[in-house]
């Protein structure tokens, strides 16, 4: 069986799934749905979520508590990890107006993402790497996989609504996550944790 670990870059596909209004697969069960992206002869090593945890000055308190309980959702799911990156403080100028004011940037989740990439492949982890997003700053990680480890194959999953020619020119092949794979890897309405409290979907989110 040829190994595969998938990489997914959680901002793009949250990104890409609200670009098209797709709200109700917020919910998803992110090995099921690498699982759902393999060929043939290939068996799913395990799975690399790349995230930052929203802020309390820049979201409400029902988004933080969304994705808190997705994130305790995905924790729960085997062979899956999760990868933290921060918000960086960041001033902002109008162009047209020139006013200024502080802002935030999320930061370090494409460097997250190299730093795995390159380290799976020098230990040798991975046959395949499948990875979820369109961010062409992945191109370079993928360009040096590739040529430091020909016999490895890259497969860009391009979430919906995103695309970059520079990345999947880069990777050995890409497709696009549809949205079949998508309604059908959704995570249960109720996720049980270890201690016995139940994760509930949000109804915000159906």
């Amino acid at each position: 069986m040829t190994r595969v670990i998938s990489y997914i870059d959680g901002f793009n596909l949250y990104f890409g799934l609200r670009s098209k209004g797709w709200r109700k697969y917020y919910w998803l069960d992110l090995v099921a749905l690498s699982t759902s992206l393999l060929k043939p002869g290939q068996e799913l090593q395990a799975v690399h979520y790349f995230t930052t945890r929203i802020r309390n000055n820049r979201h409400n308190s029902q988004d933080i508590q969304r994705q808190n309980m997705y994130l305790e959702a995905l924790g729960m799911r085997p062979a899956l990890s999760l990868h933290f990156g921060h918000y960086l403080e960041k001033p902002k100028q109008c162009r047209k107006c020139g006013a200024t004011w502080m802002d935030f940037e999320e930061k370090m989740t494409d460097v997250n993402i190299a730093v795995q990439l390159l380290a799976d492949a020098f230990d040798d982890r991975f046959d395949t790497a499948l990875l979820v997003s369109a961010d062409s700053v992945l191109t370079s990680p993928v360009r040096q996989v590739r040529n430091r480890f020909p016999l490895k194959r890259i497969v860009v999953a391009q979430p919906p609504g995103r695309h970059s020619s520079e990345l999947t020119k880069a990777a050995t092949g890409f497709v696009t996550v549809g949205e079949d794979k998508l309604r059908q890897s959704q995570l249960p309405p109720l996720v049980a944790r270890s201690d016995g409290f139940v994760l509930q979907r949000p109804t915000y989110w159906t």
